[in-house]
């Protein structure tokens, strides 16, 4: 009796041994590749529960999720022969299981090394310029070439991003001084276009001035008034306007001496004509 109790018991542990070797369970976003003495059962399989015959069946889990792989730093030699080191990210994911199983032996490493050759190859394309204010462009350009190469082990690149580029000190310090060079001339070109906007503006009054020479009089009168707010103790006036008082001055000095040479009776002769001639 004790042995057909253990020759169960034995059985009991078999089977449930053999179930845990035949059965898998596969998550929403993995699928198996079931091979049977080698070859291939059907396609993809899963999710969810799924059995196979121990020790005949192999079956090989493979992710759909996206991964994000690191591109490994390396020197490399723009068109203008400026060494960098630049390092990148990809992102890829899994479309056809049974193609990633099949046609490669390790997916993940086999993205890496063409990943890195193929950003040595476009970035030494391009000059320095190119690689830091085109890097959209160049993001785009490695994806496609790394879409063609991956297509056949069914992975598809979703996205490289260029995520460091690394200049040389010199470089960094002559990109310096190029920037500071360039700010400078701005500054240059917008000062000397404000000086002659200023000629210009100056030039059309002086026009103006020369066409009404009382506008001159009556802008160095305004320069009086507004130094004499100020508490100065010497004023200094304008050339033209000295000589505007001069020549006023001489005027009626000349004035005053014409009235004192004519005679009395001149004056009242020529009132008297002057009436006449008016009635």
């Amino acid at each position: 009796m004790s042995g057909v109790i253990s020759a169960v018991v034995v059985v009991v542990i078999l089977v449930v041994v053999y179930l845990a070797m035949a059965v898998r369970v596969f998550k929403q976003y993995e699928r198996g590749v079931q091979l049977r003495l080698g070859k291939l059962v059907e396609g993809a399989r899963g999710p969810g529960l799924i059995f196979i015959v121990p020790f005949v069946d192999r079956i090989h889990r493979v992710s759909l999720r996206i991964v994000t792989m690191p591109i490994q730093s390396q020197e490399i030699i723009t068109r203008d022969n400026v060494t960098v080191d630049v390092s990148a990210v990809a992102y890829y994911r899994v479309v056809d299981p049974v193609q990633a199983v099949l046609a490669i032996e390790d997916v993940e490493s086999a993205i890496g090394y063409i990943a890195q050759a193929t950003l040595r190859a476009v970035i030494g394309q391009h000059s320095l310029d190119d690689a830091l204010t085109s890097t959209e462009d160049l993001n785009k350009h490695i994806r496609d070439i790394l879409d063609v190469q991956t297509e056949p082990w069914g992975v598809i690149v979703t996205l490289v991003e260029l995520k460091n580029i690394q200049l040389p000190v010199e470089m960094k310090r002559a990109m310096a001084k190029e920037a500071e060079a360039e700010r400078e001339k701005r500054a240059k070109i917008i000062s000397a276009n404000g000086e002659a906007l200023a000629a210009a503006e100056l030039a059309h009054a002086s026009d103006i001035m020369m066409q009404h020479p009382i506008a001159l009089q009556l802008r160095n009168l305004q320069t009086l008034v507004e130094i004499s707010v100020d508490k100065n103790s010497t004023i200094v006036f304008p050339a033209p306007l000295m000589s505007a008082v001069t020549d006023l001055v001489s005027f009626l000095t000349r004035e005053a001496h014409t009235a004192q040479a004519q005679p009395p009776n001149a004056v009242i002769a020529e009132t008297t004509t002057a009436g006449d001639q008016v009635a």
